[in-house]
């Protein structure tokens, strides 16, 4: 399986506010079509977008969902992090978009660093939001539009059976995303390449189970039967 990796940016210096007009132009270099920025479209690209818009809309991406800056600017929701990703306050500045600040400039040579060190603390944030009420309701919207895409297992396939992500681990660069099925309750490599290719440490080993036990309903009544020939 392909190695993990921090999610895509295009190799793009990330400093300041974005535009809508500068998203497209990022959009049109990694797609297409207009599809990758449609939600960011007419006359509202005169405003500004947040890194973490821009980040989360990136062809690759969209398995993320939006934290909110709130959480972010929480501390305690941060505890340990700093520890595991270099360059933490540059990461974190930059992902909550103070690096336009004149006392928080970088270097030119100190600017990938900070690129890869912020994918990488947006990561595991992800992981830690997606166990909240309001990041757990952004991932049912995406599990319901099969985002994950679908079980592979034949009786699965069946019943057009939707998938979560799920890291074997909590630790960076340990495991690549896989996907689990609360059908047959099973771990998969998942379909789309794209998704293989992220860290499981951004959907942690805890995300799946605890979504199919606040949200009970999502869980399929039966299992499928062995097959016996």
């Amino acid at each position: 399986a392909p190695q993990p990796a921090a999610p895509l940016v295009n190799g793009l210096h990330l400093t300041g506010h974005l535009t809508k007009e500068m998203f497209k132009a990022t959009g049109e270099m990694t797609t297409d079509s207009d599809e990758d920025y449609s939600e960011i479209s007419g006359s509202d690209r005169d405003e500004e977008i947040t890194w973490i818009e821009w980040f989360c809309h990136l062809k690759g991406n969209e398995f993320f969902v939006e934290v909110d800056e709130d959480y972010i600017q929480d501390d305690f929701n941060l505890t340990g992090l700093s520890a595991q990703v270099p360059c933490y306050e540059d990461a974190l500045n930059m992902i909550l978009d103070f690096d336009d600040q004149d006392d928080h400039r970088l270097q030119d040579d100190q600017q990938p660093l900070v690129e890869t060190a912020a994918q990488m603390l947006y990561g595991l944030i992800h992981a830690r939001f997606i166990l909240t009420s309001r990041g757990m309701a952004a991932m049912l919207d995406k599990y319901n539009c099969y985002v994950y895409g679908k079980c592979p297992l034949t009786q699965c396939e069946a019943i057009n059976q939707a998938v979560l992500p799920i890291g074997m681990s909590d630790l960076l660069r340990q495991s690549a995303a896989k996907v689990y099925c609360p059908h047959c309750r099973e771990i998969y490599f998942p379909k789309s390449s794209k998704l293989e290719c992220l860290d499981g440490a951004y959907f942690g080993t805890t995300f799946a189970h605890l979504f199919f036990l606040t949200y009970q309903q999502q869980v399929p009544p039966t299992m499928p039967v062995p097959h016996c020939p």
